[in-house]
């Protein structure tokens, strides 16, 4: 049976679905990179709330979503911008989120780690910035969670210069408990975030990053950079000290970056591994064998689906994320937190599915194709 699928120019053509998933196993941990899913979070659709009330999240979903992702090996990177931080979920909103997240890994065995950041501020003086960051950095701890520090807009909007990220990080980096990963988030996923670390230079900016890094190296377990651009990543994990790990955060380049080459490789800490979770996987047990090609035949496919959802505006790639976790089954809804789900057009959702779909990631395809239907016949594309 087809179906008939709405192209970017508004005409109607013909796809075939498949029939049958993708087979693949369910695992533990991996032995050659450490690899985090960002995961997206589940909205509770019969919650009375509009694009400016607290976020409304249907935990029972949210958390199974997390089960599904440990099932497979994957670690967990919470209250990213994934879940929708700064895009719909409050820091009241992610605090629970860390919580409940935290304790669930723990009741389960699996990996975590937590954004902290600073959106419970809208602006402030660097003093207000690191207060902000030592309140969430602390419900991190004390969920025992590891802690991603997050890039801040407060610290954007306030910084004068390199100098006032040096003394922030510095600050934070002195108190931390453990080990945290630095995330570094360029302007293409939030628009605030331009000139951070004290210079729109990026060569000047990945000088101070760098800065922060060596003068913390036993604070800093790794890095976590989301610039779509793979040589910018490669020349700084080259740069990185001893024991740095690089995790990347380029949904455009991911497989020749993790592959990695004769002077190392990235680790992964991924929005994109929130719907390949199964495929990236097993892709990643493949790598563990040795077998690079292998990996690259697994994974050099679901490039085209990233750069479809991760397309400008970038940030707005959370909405095709729910959108096929919807179609997997792993929800009963596409409805999103901040009324999120109308960030992209129709067209958009029907070339995520047909490029999903082929690439088998739907674990039920009749029920995928049958939640597609019911979207196009709410757009009026009648069978």
């Amino acid at each position: 049976m087809t179906i008939r699928l709405p192209d970017a120019h508004g005409r109607l053509r013909t796809y075939e679905p498949r029939t049958e998933p993708l087979t693949v196993r369910r695992g533990s941990a991996f032995s050659s990179r450490t690899v985090f899913s960002a995961a997206h979070v589940v909205a509770d659709p019969y919650a009375d709330v509009s694009p400016d009330s607290p976020a409304a999240v249907d935990w029972d979903a949210t958390l199974a979503f997390r089960r599904h992702l440990w099932s497979h090996g994957l670690g967990v990177a919470e209250a990213m911008d994934t879940a929708q931080r700064g895009m719909g979920l409050d820091w009241a909103g992610a605090a629970e989120l860390i919580r409940r997240s935290a304790a669930e890994a723990k009741a389960v065995g699996g990996r975590i780690a937590c954004g902290v950041g600073t959106d419970q501020l809208t602006g402030g003086t660097l003093a207000e910035v690191r207060a902000a960051y030592e309140e969430q950095l602390a419900v991190v701890e004390e969920a025992g969670a590891q802690p991603i520090l997050m890039a801040s807009r407060a610290l954007a909007a306030t910084a004068k210069g390199p100098e006032d990220y040096l003394e922030t990080y510095g600050h934070l980096l002195r108190q931390s408990a453990e080990p945290v990963i630095l995330h570094w988030l360029g302007p293409m996923f939030d628009p605030a975030l331009e000139g951070y670390w004290g210079s729109a230079d990026l060569d000047a900016a990945t000088d101070t990053f760098l800065e922060v890094i060596s003068a913390h190296p036993d604070t800093v377990d790794g890095i976590k950079v989301s610039l779509l651009d793979a040589q910018r990543e490669i020349d700084l994990r080259r740069r990185l000290p001893q024991g740095v790990r690089c995790y990347t955060g380029d949904d455009f380049h991911y497989p020749e970056l993790i592959a990695g080459d004769q002077q190392g490789f990235s680790h992964a800490l991924l929005g994109i591994f929130d719907p390949l979770g199964p495929l990236a996987a097993e892709a990643v047990r493949v790598l563990d064998t040795g077998n690079v090609d292998g990996f690259r035949a697994l994974l050099d496919p679901t490039v085209e689906l990233s750069r479809h959802l991760f397309q400008a505006p970038t940030r707005f790639y959370k909405t095709g994320v729910v959108f096929l976790a919807w179609l997997a089954g792993h929800q009963s809804h596409s409805t999103m937190v901040g009324g999120l789900q109308s960030a992209r057009s129709l067209p958009h959702f029907a070339r995520a599915y047909e490029l999903a779909d082929g690439l088998g990631l739907f674990p039920d395809p009749k029920l995928a194709e049958e939640r597609m239907r019911t979207l196009l016949n709410l757009y009026g594309v009648t069978p």
